[in-house]
């Protein structure tokens, strides 16, 4: 078996609305598909999926309780950007109100790279390189 590289990642929610203008508005994913019914969202992240499932919702009852002050559902996730501008996303994430830490060079899945840390409304950590 080989990996490629990452298919999804499933984020926990407490309010969906909330981190789906967050990681639309804001990261630039789309919707690709909503199942109400199940309280799920699938959006598009390059060729990859980010899911919201409000915990609320019949799939995010079945996980117990949700993201909160002392506990994350995740401690970060990695988004690969294309033709990486740290100055450039540094201003249009400030000028969205996102907290930002330092621009570093880190190591990744593809080696050494600058990269920049943020959080979603709900606290979980992304990597943007």
């Amino acid at each position: 078996m080989k990996l490629d590289s990452i298919d999804h990642i499933v984020l926990r929610v407490s309010d969906l609305d909330q981190m789906l203008q967050f990681y639309t508005a804001v990261l630039g994913c789309r919707i690709e598909r909503r199942r109400d019914d199940l309280g799920l969202v699938h959006l598009r992240a390059g060729d990859a999926f980010i899911d919201l499932v409000s915990v609320a919702g019949p799939l995010g009852v079945l996980g117990g309780s949700g993201p909160g002050k002392d506990g994350h559902n995740i401690d970060h996730f990695c988004l690969r950007v294309t033709d990486f501008d740290p100055e450039g996303i540094r201003a249009e994430l400030i000028s969205q109100g996102v907290k930002i830490g330092e621009v570093a060079s880190r190591f990744g899945a593809r080696g050494e790279s600058l990269s920049i840390y943020i959080r979603d409304p709900e606290g979980n950590g992304i990597e943007l390189r």
